[in-house]
């Protein structure tokens, strides 16, 4: 009865008012009969199928070792007026359905809200600006075929999914079902921009939480379509637009419904595996993709899809532009250490192999204004690859060796040395060296501070993703191989900063307390490169320049012995530079102190704040009566790190700092050689 009503309506060629979708359906929406007795029998059957799970489900669940088997699917049948109203304050709605050969493909709708609403209880009308020359969903709908001056329609029960958006206040809504009746409205044939109206009929709806949303003003803009690209490998541009994209949308089936929802957190949170000409051979040949599944429902209603399905429709918009990346391709789920050799501290992702991708330019009908990132956004984790060589990939294998914290040295407010003895399951059978000089260490401490799975938690909302795996520099020296010390001990040197310094900070250590705190050591690692020794031995000398930010000094502290004693009797081959806060200087005395004023090394200090904290001058004076020690009460300059101390020499940089001033130094620094070594192992 439908399509006789859409075939009769005027159409109005061109995009104006007129052209609205309820001026359509909602003369449809009366005629639709939802007392009759065939419709009762349709709601009692999807309420037996919504309400339980489905096979990939239970699948995931179990792999997982999650409890949602045992309890009611909360998704809910049909549209609930609530959700409804939901859908129709949202400007957006990301769409998914399958092509002509089965494969997912999700694009993105909307631009302002009530562009979508609701004309009965278990039916939702959409108007949307489209482009009907390139936009996947569109085509795998048989809506793009249009003669000029005609309607391009569909009905019946074509699957579709959606998920409905608003990033002002974070809210969301899924949606699954079948296409009722849908037509294109458009200009000349030769104009890609048409009106899409779609009558969705709603099997299945659930209110999502926010997490993971980073806030956008969505504003209406009219496209000016441009293909860019149909072919793999990924345009630059398309690589680009992933690497700073925060957000996008996934589409999946398991044979029987659908499953639209999206993936966001930190900007490049999407990885790219490969991109290169696809291959036919195992390994990671073509374009492959990776993302981390962080904390989320429990459901796992998206990764049960894919479990069935491995197929997978992802659209990635670029909301500054309005250019999207539309791909299709295959998935593999990755569980604990599988995941974290893509992806160190990751205990799940999914890795994608791209089969088909559209790049085009300006396609879609709206533009976003970003806002405050998600709280709930974790650290962005780059590939294992990404980071330095030798660095230590996380891993859920028993750890071969135990650090109890023996003590702790405050060296300012925020600043402490914790040392730590080490213990090993198996004792070595011969004298070894566990780390070099400026080497790393990575401890566990979920034992301590993991307390499960979570939905929400908004007074610490990064705990939901943390596996309270870290990263320390080690701040002394290995002892030799032949060493007979019967313990080996290890120093960090920390700034107070989050749950597991919070916790090192807040221990007893005393002889009274009862009990050690006894940490898991996952293993020693660190480029070979950042070795300041290993330039200095070189037969072609260089001046080395060692820049340090803070507690970034810590790479030096375990080298600064080796150094003195190649160079004590030498003239200074050594520069350090040091910048930090003027709370911290009580820290670089004791550092300068401990190691005789790093003699021969020539050591410059940068200090900012003041005398905060109530310094005064006392601190500075015990600094600067040091042998060969220079401070200033300033902030570093270029002209401080390029100098004209080593003129007319070869110099090679060492730097260690935070991520702004490291952005910064490399800037000086351009054309210069240069090893760094961030904070974010």
């Amino acid at each position: 009865m439908l399509i006789p009503l859409l075939c009769i309506v005027q159409t109005t060629l061109g995009i104006s008012p007129e052209a609205s979708a309820f001026n359509l359906l909602n003369q449809v929406g009366p005629f639709i009969d939802i007392s009759n007795f065939d419709y009762l029998i349709r709601m009692a059957t999807l309420q037996e199928q919504v309400k339980g799970w489905h096979d990939g489900e239970r699948a995931i669940h179990s792999l997982l070792k999650v409890p949602t088997s045992s309890r009611e699917n909360p998704t809910n049948v049909g549209l609930s007026w609530s959700h409804g109203g939901r859908v129709s304050a949202s400007p957006l709605i990301a769409i998914g359905t399958l092509d002509d050969q089965g494969r997912p493909w999700t694009s993105v709708w909307g631009g302002e809200r009530n562009f979508a609403r609701q004309i009965t209880p278990d039916r939702l009308a959409i108007a949307s600006l489209v482009d009907k020359f390139h936009d996947p969903v569109i085509k795998a709908l048989g809506l793009n075929g249009l003669v000029d001056g005609e309607l391009g329609q569909t009905s019946g029960d074509k699957a579709i999914s959606g998920l409905s958006i608003d990033l002002e206040s974070r809210d969301r809504v899924k949606l699954a079902g079948k296409v009722a009746v849908g037509a294109v409205v458009g200009r000349a044939n030769s104009e890609a921009i048409s009106q899409v109206q779609l009558c969705f009929q709603v099997e299945e709806s659930l209110g999502n939480c926010p997490k993971y949303l980073n806030k956008k003003v969505i504003r209406a803009h009219l496209p000016s379509p441009q293909l860019a690209s149909t072919s793999l490998p990924l345009p630059e541009e398309a690589i680009f637009l992933i690497a700073r994209a925060d957000l996008f949308f996934l589409s999946s089936t398991n044979g029987q419904t659908m499953d639209t929802n999206h993936r966001g957190g930190p900007p490049g949170f999407m990885r790219v595996i490969s991109n290169t000409n696809p291959s036919t051979g195992d390994g990671d040949g073509g374009v492959v993709l990776i993302y981390p599944e962080y904390s989320g429902n429990r459901l796992y209603q998206t990764l049960g899809n894919l479990h069935i399905n491995p197929q997978v429709g992802i659209a990635i918009p670029d909301f500054a532009t309005s250019d999207v990346l539309y791909l299709t391709g295959t998935t593999q789920l990755l569980v604990g250490d599988s995941a974290a050799a893509y992806i160190p501290h990751t205990k799940l992702a999914v890795k994608i192999i791209i089969h088909s991708a559209i790049f085009v330019k300006d396609s879609l009908p709206f533009r976003g204004t970003p806002g405050e990132f998600s709280p709930y956004n974790p650290p962005l984790r780059k590939l294992a690859t990404e980071t330095p060589a030798g660095s230590l990939v996380p891993s859920s294998k028993p750890a071969a060796a135990t650090a109890t914290l023996i003590s702790r040295t405050p060296l300012s407010p925020t600043i402490s040395r914790f040392t730590f003895s080490l213990s090993f399951s198996t004792p070595p059978q011969e004298k070894k060296t566990f780390w070099s000089p400026g080497q790393h260490i990575t401890l566990d401490f979920s034992g301590e501070l993991d307390s499960g799975w979570a939905h929400m938690n908004n007074t610490d909302p990064q705990s939901l993703n943390d596996d309270y795996v870290r990263t320390f520099t080690i701040s002394n020296p290995p002892p030799p191989p032949d060493s007979s010390e019967k313990e080996i001990k290890i120093e960090i040197t920390a700034r107070k900063h989050g749950a597991v310094t919070g916790l090192l900070w807040g221990y007893n250590i005393s002889p009274r307390a009862a009990a050690s705190l006894e940490i898991p050591v996952l293993g020693f690692g660190g480029e070979d490169s950042f070795r300041v020794m290993n330039m200095l031995e070189e037969k072609e000398k260089k001046k080395v320049v060692f820049v340090a930010g803070g507690v970034g000094i810590t790479p030096f502290l375990g080298q600064v012995d080796d150094i003195v004693s190649l160079h004590e009797d030498e003239e200074k081959k050594v520069e350090l530079i040091w910048s930090l806060r003027a709370d911290d200087v009580p820290f670089a005395r004791e550092v300068l102190e401990r190691n005789w004023g790093f003699k021969g090394v020539k050591v410059r200090l940068f200090v900012t704040g003041g005398y905060g904290g109530g310094l005064g001058g006392e601190e500075f004076e015990k600094i600067q009566g040091l042998n060969g020690v220079g401070l200033e009460t300033r902030r570093l300059t270029k002209k401080d790190v390029l100098g004209d101390g080593f003129a007319g020499e070869k110099k090679m940089y060492f730097l260690c700092a935070g991520v702004g001033m490291m952005k910064v130094l490399k800037g000086w620094l351009e054309g210069e050689e240069v090893v760094s070594e961030s904070f974010e192992y």
